[in-house]
């Protein structure tokens, strides 16, 4: 049987209040008291009650993490980030996909409900309103890579637009004018920035732009090996491919190596994330740099700010830069790094 904290005190010769201040480092508890309370637990191996612990310090040490998917590296990646800090805070992780499901994303929410003591969310089936009507004002969430613009809540998102505008430059500026974009889902945020970002380049840089060179790969390795293919069977076919992330690249690469077309000799290909393969594929991948551990890190960090403040504190939006990651596949000089120069973005009409 395990051990509790009333063993412990009938050990001790204590009361459980003075065994319960002693652990958790809070009230009067003189040091020789605290030291013998705290030996006696390691050698009983007491455990304190999680469920029971909160009731008391009103905190689980749990965070909640709600993403697209929980599949691929990009996530992770982004995962690894959140719990290493997590860990180093001494928080554990309640982890879920939403899988563009919004109905399911909300009742995820609802489930997290009293069990976590913040929220990290990254999903495009989520905004403000939904949030507001499923969760208590009171809990700290911050968002990440989120379309919403609500001020009521931390966010930190990556320059997708940034990012994309300095790749198509990039390929501009190595003589390519026929240039292809193998595009995300339509609904999703970072796909939507990534495809701006390329139709703005073309025009700003006067390279070509026809609608029939946007194919979409819906972020997945099949989605670009039939999009790969679709591209192939085009003439004149592109000169370049800029993929809107890199497992959409590695399946477009697969296409083309089926077909015997060479790259970058026939064709260029890049993506978007640099994800940790895209180092080690051949040929190694042009791509741009997304800092997916420090976004998690980063994101993780904030929660508990605004934890510790008990949400009570002024709202953060911060952007994380890109950087454009130079190899083999895209025809230039490989292994170079090419600090991103800012993007200007068009003035909107209304």
């Amino acid at each position: 049987m395990s051990v509790t904290i009333k063993d412990l005190a009938r050990a001790a010769g204590v009361s459980v209040a003075t065994i319960s201040r002693a652990l958790n480092n809070k009230g009067p508890v003189s040091d020789p008291v605290r030291e013998r309370i705290l030996s006696l637990s390691a050698e009983m191996h007491y455990v304190p009650h999680g469920a029971a612990r909160s009731l008391v310090t009103t905190r689980t040490n749990t965070i909640g993490v709600l993403l697209p998917d929980i599949c691929g590296e990009f996530f992770s990646e982004l995962i690894r980030g959140i719990d290493l800090a997590a860990r180093r805070h001494g928080y554990h992780l309640l982890v879920s996909g939403s899988h563009g499901d919004r109905a399911e994303a909300a009742a995820v929410l609802q489930a997290t409900r009293g069990r976590v003591d913040g929220l990290i969310v990254m999903s495009p089936d989520i905004d403000g309103d939904t949030l507001r009507a499923t969760l208590p004002d009171s809990l700290p969430i911050v968002l990440l890579n989120s379309p919403s613009r609500d001020e009521e809540y931390d966010s930190i998102r990556v320059d997708n637009y940034g990012g994309a505008f300095a790749m198509v430059r990039h390929l501009v500026d190595l003589g390519y004018r026929r240039i292809a974009h193998v595009g995300g889902p339509a609904a999703n945020h970072d796909a939507q920035e990534r495809l701006r970002g390329y139709r703005e380049a073309l025009e700003a840089l006067g390279a070509e732009h026809q609608a029939e060179l946007e194919v979409n790969g819906e972020f997945t390795e099949t989605g670009g090996y039939q999009a790969g293919k679709h591209l192939l069977s085009m003439s004149p076919r592109p000169q370049a491919v800029f993929a809107a992330n890199d497992v959409t690249a590695v399946g477009v690469l697969c296409a083309f190596t089926e077909a015997g077309v060479r790259v970058p000799e026939d064709i260029a290909v890049t993506g978007f994330d640099d994800i940790p393969i895209a180092r080690y594929i051949t040929p190694p991948l042009t791509s741009v740099q997304v800092p997916i551990e420090t976004l998690g890190t980063r994101a993780l960090e904030r929660l508990l700010l605004a934890i510790d403040l008990k949400n009570h504190h002024e709202r953060v939006r911060e952007v994380l830069p890109a950087t454009l990651m130079v190899r083999q596949s895209c025809g230039a000089n490989t292994g170079t790094t090419r600090p991103m120069r800012r993007a200007t973005p068009r003035r909107r009409t209304p």
